[in-house]
């Protein structure tokens, strides 16, 4: 029996397709190990958002060489697909595989041949089968794929293609099947979820298809993944707020609190505009988790510019923050900006944001102390009895309880607030 080992870089979408690539390898008589040990196979699925991530997609690359030298090391993901010259360039890959290319992933790594299909003349999102995730009580789906916006910094619209949505009873199919092998929360995910339906005839939405959901409720629990800030129409926070499946968490790509590096950046609302929405946020959802990424020291970003940004940050009631050190990727109009700001500069600014986000996750999980959150308990410790779990406002719970309680919800009140999340005790068992 071969042995296949698989490593991710980036985002839910590219987790969904490892995981899938996972399920077909299992389903051809390959055995998934580690990618820490030694496999006859290597795949590693990477991305491309910044050049720092091109550099741990190489390196991983050569520590696979180096775990056994006779493996057949196969590069995948936005990297390769961008860039697949560079890949082949180096002398450890034996195979360079678009995104395309995932879904005859089995077929192309026993051949040994190298290919790398043009996503931008695609039009119809094909994801990639997946009836079972590694971690067995949340599962991911793809329901959307490329994008249309070309903000001046990203590269994926190349790597990923224009905007296409998953056909609404594929999805359907999808969470159905998810839900009868166990799963209690299904994660929507896609490159801009936001723009769902848009390419559809006739057009459909995010909303839509969160309402077919939530009508039918074929899952305990559903989550939304990253939604463009102009993309949380009032339509979808009324939806969110009546659902009795839709989990109270939203994560926004601010990107920049000043309107000078939002219009650099090609983004398509202002800081009081995100300022506004957020306000509707928390009216209509008080104990929603708002996450939210922002970009330090894009090119021309001066000290008042970035100042702005932390002044928005310090002022909303965030709940955590992705903070992103701007890299420059070649390829991308971004790169080629004057005023490009030196790397120790950009340094202590995303060390900046970074404290920000530190303190508005304390806030936020202080805030839960003496609420009851309904917990989807995901592991059991026997040695002390606890049980730990994710909340619907996306906070990691422990708390005492039992064997059995893992794959349930549990109702827990909780007392403390912690670095990584809060604790509490079962007030109730099935809720």
């Amino acid at each position: 029996m071969k042995r296949v080992a698989i490593t991710t870089l980036g985002c839910k979408t590219n987790q969904f397709e490892s995981a899938a690539m996972r399920e077909r390898f299992l389903e051809n008589g390959y055995c998934v190990v580690s990618f820490t040990t030694e496999a006859d196979i290597y795949v590693i699925n990477s991305c491309t958002v910044t050049a720092r991530t091109d550099a741990e997609t190489r390196r991983l690359i050569r520590r696979a060489r180096r775990l056994n030298p006779q493996a057949r090391i196969v590069a995948t993901g936005c990297y390769a697909q961008v860039a697949p010259e560079e890949l082949e360039r180096l002398t450890e890959v034996d195979c360079v595989l678009g995104n395309r290319e995932k879904q005859d992933i089995i077929a192309l790594v026993e051949s040994g041949e190298s290919r790398v299909s043009d996503v931008a003349v695609e039009r119809d999102a094909e994801p990639l089968a997946l009836s079972s995730f590694a971690e067995h009580t949340r599962a991911f789906l793809q329901v959307q794929n490329g994008c249309n916006s070309f903000c001046t910094y990203c590269i994926v619209p190349y790597a990923r293609g224009r905007n296409r949505s998953v056909p609404l009873e594929a999805v359907m199919d999808g969470i159905r099947g998810l839900a009868d092998n166990g799963y209690q929360e299904v994660v929507l995910t896609g490159i801009h979820l936001g723009a769902y339906g848009l390419d559809q005839s006739p057009a459909s939405s995010l909303t839509e298809l969160l309402r077919r959901i939530d009508g039918e409720r074929p899952v305990a629990r559903l989550r939304i993944g990253s939604v463009e800030p102009n993309e949380v129409t009032d339509e979808l926070l009324s939806l969110m707020t009546t659902s009795a499946i839709i989990c109270p968490h939203l994560h926004l790509p601010l990107q920049s609190g000043s309107n000078d590096v939002l219009t650099r950046m090609g983004r398509s609302y202002t800081a009081d505009f995100f300022r506004n929405l957020m306000l509707k946020i928390t009216t209509a959802m008080p104990h929603a988790f708002i996450g939210a990424d922002v970009i330090a020291g894009f090119p021309g970003e001066s000290d008042a510019e970035f100042q702005e940004t932390v002044h928005l940050l310090s002022d909303l009631p965030f709940s955590d923050l992705h903070v992103f050190p701007y890299s420059r990727r070649p390829g991308t109009p971004a790169a080629d900006m004057p005023g490009q700001v030196p790397s120790h500069v950009v340094k202590q600014r995303g060390e900046t944001l970074r404290k920000v986000a530190t303190l508005k996750k304390e806030s936020f999980l202080q805030q839960q102390i003496g609420t009851v959150l309904k917990v989807l308990v995901q592991t059991y410790e026997s040695r002390t009895r606890s049980c730990s779990g994710l909340s619907r406002n996306y906070a990691n719970v422990v708390f005492l309880g039992e064997v059995d309680m893992i794959h349930t919800e549990c109702s827990v009140r909780i007392s403390h607030s912690g670095k990584g999340g809060v604790t509490g005790f079962s007030v109730s068992f099935g809720e």
